[in-house]
């Protein structure tokens, strides 16, 4: 199936629940969520695209699991004080 054939059959679909105000919201909900784990996804890709930052990140997953992090309050990195 074609992004255009499946782009189409979305759009015939929720012309079908239109108008069940309940299930638009349902289907919104979803889409919405899919969007995020796609804008998720991206974001990934681009950090790990970068030797650099994917050498930065694999370091700090590491002082994790050693117990080198620190808890920091999220005001904190906003305000200093």
């Amino acid at each position: 199936m074609t992004a255009t054939e499946m782009n189409a059959e979305l759009f015939r679909d929720l012309s079908i629940i239109a108008e069940d105000e309940g299930l638009m919201k349902k289907a919104l909900k979803a889409i919405r969520r899919i969007a995020a784990q796609k804008r998720a996804m991206d974001e990934t890709e681009y950090l790990m695209s970068s030797p650099a930052m994917a050498e930065i990140i694999r370091q700090g997953q590491e002082d994790i699991k050693n117990g080198k992090g620190r808890v920091v309050k999220l005001e904190d990195l906003y305000y200093s004080k």
